[in-house]
């Protein structure tokens, strides 16, 4: 029986998706995969699958912190059906290759076959998206994005306001980010893509307020027991609101770049690498604003011109990184690219709209040639997320300047009981950044190990100058020492926790 030219797109699509990724099934754990799933206590019993939803993200000795349910229960049926690492490995290339046909799908609701088949291949093999797929954890961006995306299928192509409300709930149990779901609906109602009835706007924004409200009071009392983690980005920390802003405007020149050119791909983006920015006169400010600019410029202009599709692209990358962009509010990263999984959606939309008009005979090549280029860069990028080894190393190789090597080394010196060179590793990370809690409990632990108890007695007096009621440090590192065999060194750092914790 012959496909149908929709089961003839979803099918390439979502082969171009795996195939791209298939040599991140040889990879193992990586750095949050770690705690999250392959410590994680929740994983051990089938309960943790509807545990997950009366759980915090990060496990309570992490201190506990955000709330993603629905992904951990995935982690907890991947785990408990018998899966290891390549089956949740493979189980994100499904999410991916989901994903990458919702794209698709909508594209071609909304702008024709031409525009789907650009859209869905290019989100498929874009290189900035390894570090979502290639990394388990990185499933919570593809779960996210999948059902975001179905949401504004429904309300843009089906006028499903239930269908809908349920996929963006769903998408919000996924990741936070979820939560620019409505701003990409009511975007595509401005720009003309669904006319509808006055009252049926209304049905949708009571719909979303109640759902908001449910999901604020549950996220609330799940979260509210555990201690309030202050997360920011580590050039954020000690800066003033408005440096903050400053330096966040100039990281759009990276979003920029990693966007539409992402040849060069980075673990990190932390000092010394990328610091702060603290004047408007600086040339890193000015590169990044008029790159905000031009995006926002350009969106407009396609809106105002009627070419529905294009601005509804440009407009979706914009929203899509509201919640990221530490404009509204500092996160915990400056840059990190994974979060761009859901922002590029509209990147590849726009190409989708632009591609047939702007080369009307050579866009096919053009296309065949552009996946290429991205489905190999893609997979050579993929198995830099093998092992914490390996990530670390990319680290030394893509952003030597910054201190995020030295310091993730001297866990991996503990772990291997070269004390000694953990101490070295330690003050190469401190002579570089200074201003990170979590550095100085891995200084501390290394000082205990290495003999030296007047490094560790240092060590923890900055971290309480840093950190104040931040005994889950001290709690956590204590079971990595004691994990590792490292006894005295857990006990050790146990007798130091401050007497107002105990």
């Amino acid at each position: 029986m012959r496909l149908s030219a929709t089961a003839r797109l979803c099918a390439a699509v979502a082969a171009c998706a795996a195939v791209a990724y298939l040599g991140a099934l040889w990879n193992r754990f990586a750095w949050d995969d770690v705690p999250i799933v392959y410590y994680n206590p929740l994983l051990l019993h089938w309960s943790g699958v509807w545990r997950a939803f009366v759980s915090p993200y990060w496990p309570a000795q992490m201190g506990g912190g955000l709330y993603r349910p629905l992904t951990i229960a995935t982690y907890a049926l991947d785990v408990r059906s018998g899966g290891g690492a390549v089956w949740l490995h493979a189980m994100n290339l499904l999410w991916h290759a989901g994903a990458s046909v919702v794209v698709a799908l909508l594209a071609l609701r909304l702008g024709g076959g031409r525009a789907a088949w650009i859209a869905g291949l290019l989100f498929a093999v874009h290189p900035v998206h390894v570090e979502a797929v290639a990394n388990i954890v990185g499933r919570a961006e593809l779960m996210a994005t999948l059902f975001t995306a179905l949401a504004v299928y429904a309300a843009l192509v089906c006028d499903a306001p239930w269908w809908s409300l349920a996929a963006l709930a769903c998408a919000l149990l996924s990741k936070e980010n979820a939560v620019v779901g409505p701003g990409l609906i009511a975007w595509g109602w401005v720009v003309g893509l669904k006319r509808l009835p006055a009252r049926r706007y209304l049905t949708y924004a009571l719909a979303w307020l109640g759902l908001g409200v449910a999901y604020a009071a549950v996220r609330w009392e799940v979260l509210h027991p555990f201690a309030r983690i202050t997360s920011l980005a580590a050039v954020f920390v000690g800066a003033s609101a408005v440096d903050i802003r400053l330096t966040a405007v100039a990281a759009f020149a990276d979003i920029a770049r990693l966007l539409v050119f992402p040849l060069t791909l980075r673990v990190d983006y932390s000092p010394a690498e990328r610091t702060l920015v603290t004047s408007a006169l600086d040339p890193r400010f000015l590169l990044g604003l008029g790159c905000a600019a031009a995006w926002c410029g350009l969106a407009l202009l396609a809106w105002r011109r009627g070419r529905k599709l294009e601005a509804f692209g440009l407009g979706w990358t914009v929203i899509a990184l509201a919640p990221v962009a530490n404009l509204l509010f500092p996160i915990g990263v400056l840059v990190a690219e994974r979060t761009l999984y859901l922002p590029s959606a509209g990147l590849v939309l726009t190409l989708g709209a632009l591609g047939p008009e702007r080369f009307p005979r050579r866009w096919p090549a053009l296309l065949v040639g552009l996946v290429v280029l991205g489905g190999v860069r893609t997979a050579l990028r993929a198995p830099v997320w093998r092992d914490d080894h390996a990530v670390i190393m990319s680290e030394f190789e893509d952003s030597p300047h910054s201190f995020d090597g030295p310091a993730r080394m001297v866990s991996v010196y503990l772990t291997a009981h070269q004390p000694a060179k953990a101490v070295e590793a330690f003050r190469v990370a401190q002579a570089i950044y200074d201003r990170l809690p979590w550095l100085f409990m891995w200084g501390a632990d290394a000082g205990f190990v290495a003999h030296d108890p007047a490094l560790a007695d240092s060590c923890l007096a900055r971290l309480e100058t840093l950190c104040r009621e931040c005994d889950y440090y001290y709690r956590f590192e204590a079971g990595v020492a004691q994990s590792r065999g490292d006894s005295a060194a857990a006990d050790s750092l146990l007798a130091h926790l401050p007497v107002a914790s105990d």
